[in-house]
């Protein structure tokens, strides 16, 4: 059976959308002398819902995964990002059938489910490869958090009423202080999430870039900025900060943080793959998942 090619199947949990996908996905491939494999979280819903599935499916937890060839993701970003999290420490790509709204990481739409496991089937895919964040949170010398994040890192006031007070730090070097409701730091990819909605500008995920963002910062110079991939960002919170702080990697894990923390972000060497299925430019990307008015484009009369 370890010939047989192996595919992660993950899904939205507890959504009957997700689960009929989840169902069809599976069954498609085991008509292709494929494995379809579960993550455990998913594993007695899939069961239940598909029982004649029982038997055929692997849980991933019993698998090696480095047989697993490729991995289909039925959801939204959120269900990308928690099977990034799946596959963190294995080279395999994801790849993507929005099953909610904007679904910016997604590669297809679920009325095309059934032509995006054949194409996965055929391998008839390329990967393209995202930068993630490494991120750390320090108090004085001692590191007491360490994760990655694909979109964002953030560091945000913990209690409504308070703010945090913050020194920024590009390069190791202090840019600016200020009380603030938190500071984002994210990837070209992560522009169009929490970043986008905090005011950043839109990245092309083709470029390599750090993003830093205040959000609702009390400060004349508080704009977001934008730097190369080999710079640092650290975020220091003031000894005199009265509010809770808390770090945040992707909206999935969390950190609490202690007036005198210290975070810093860098670019981490383990990227998160993605398999496409189109070769689109990003600017079509945009413009379907935000609905962005085109009308009255002609278009390049020629060459330019």
């Amino acid at each position: 059976m370890n010939d047989a090619r192996h595919f992660l199947v993950v899904s939205h949990p507890g959504r009957q959308s997700a689960l009929e996908a989840t169902g069809e996905v599976c069954s498609q491939l085991l008509a292709e002398g494929a494995v379809p494999v579960i993550a455990a979280e998913h594993w007695e819903e899939v069961r239940a819902y598909v029982p004649e599935l029982n038997g055929e499916v692997k849980r991933f937890e019993d698998v090696d995964p480095n047989l697993i060839e490729l991995v289909i993701v039925l959801g939204g970003d959120g269900t990308i990002l928690r099977a990034a999290e799946l596959m963190r420490d294995h080279p395999i790509a994801l790849l993507g059938v929005n099953l909610g709204h904007v679904g910016f990481l997604a590669e297809s739409e679920r009325d095309d489910l059934g032509y995006t496991v054949a194409r996965a089937l055929a391998r008839d895919y390329t990967v393209e490869e995202r930068m993630t964040l490494s991120v750390r949170a320090k108090v004085g010398q001692e590191v007491v958090y360490e994760s990655w994040a694909l979109n964002e890192a953030t560091v945000e006031k913990a209690e409504r009423e308070r703010m945090l007070e913050v020194v920024v730090e590009v390069d190791r070097r202090p840019l600016s202080s200020f009380g603030c409701d938190g500071i984002v730091m994210s990837t070209p990819t992560g522009s169009t999430a929490y970043s986008f909605s905090a005011g950043g500008p839109v990245v092309w995920p083709s470029l390599e870039a750090l993003l830093l963002v205040p959000l609702s910062a009390h400060a004349l110079f508080a704009r977001p900025l934008v730097v190369g991939p080999d710079s640092s960002l650290a975020v220091e919170i003031l000894q005199r900060t009265e509010a809770a702080a808390v770090i945040w990697c992707d909206g999935r894990r969390t950190f609490d943080l202690p007036p005198g923390a210290r975070v810093i972000v860098r670019r981490s060497p383990v990227p998160v793959r993605l398999a496409r299925l189109h070769e689109a430019p990003f600017t079509d990307r945009l413009v379907n998942k935000f609905q962005l008015p085109v009308t009255g484009w002609r278009g390049p009369a020629g060459r330019e």
